[in-house]
């Protein structure tokens, strides 16, 4: 479970999920110091760091190096919830307030993620029991229709000849 980023690890990564692209220290150091004083090192140090705790990947490039992220920010934010709220001793008391403190677009995007990952209309299959109580890691499959039968006297994938009902 990824521990939160302090203040400039943010500020950072913020910096690489935006840009969506290899970038370097320089242009990370660059957009900072629009908003606050900040030396090279310092951010190199930080870019380093996050390489170091798995965030950023980093590849050479003549004496510098490009870093890329390693996974998106609503990955990021979603661990950050599901270890909150795994840690509580009561999840459904956690769960209603965390939905009361919720605003009106928040919770229309709530709405939005239950219809994608198919928990509005029944068909989405129950987390499997190992996981306490815990929302599944990813959405769910859906169960699909059975694959059509090769017509009469044509081979099966396996190049067997087609019996009926199979």
């Amino acid at each position: 479970m990824p521990r939160p980023l302090g203040e400039l690890e943010d500020a950072v990564m913020t910096r690489v999920w935006q840009w969506n692209r290899p970038v370097t220290v320089r242009e990370v150091l660059e957009d900072l110091q629009q908003e606050r004083s900040i030396a090279y090192t310092t951010v190199m140090t930080v870019m380093d760091n996050l390489h170091q705790k798995g965030w950023v990947r980093r590849e050479a490039e003549g004496r510098a190096y490009r870093y890329t992220a390693v996974s998106t920010r609503a990955a990021y934010s979603a661990a950050l919830m599901n270890e909150a709220w795994s840690t509580s001793d009561n999840p459904a008391a956690a769960l209603v307030a965390f939905f009361g403190m919720m605003s009106a677009e928040q919770r229309d995007a709530l709405r939005d993620a239950f219809r994608i990952v198919g928990y509005d209309d029944g068909t989405a299959a129950e987390p499997p029991a190992e996981s306490a109580g815990r929302p599944p890691a990813a959405p769910v499959a859906r169960p699909t229709a059975p694959a059509a039968e090769p017509p009469p006297g044509e081979e099966d994938s396996a190049g067997r000849p087609a019996e009926p009902g199979r």
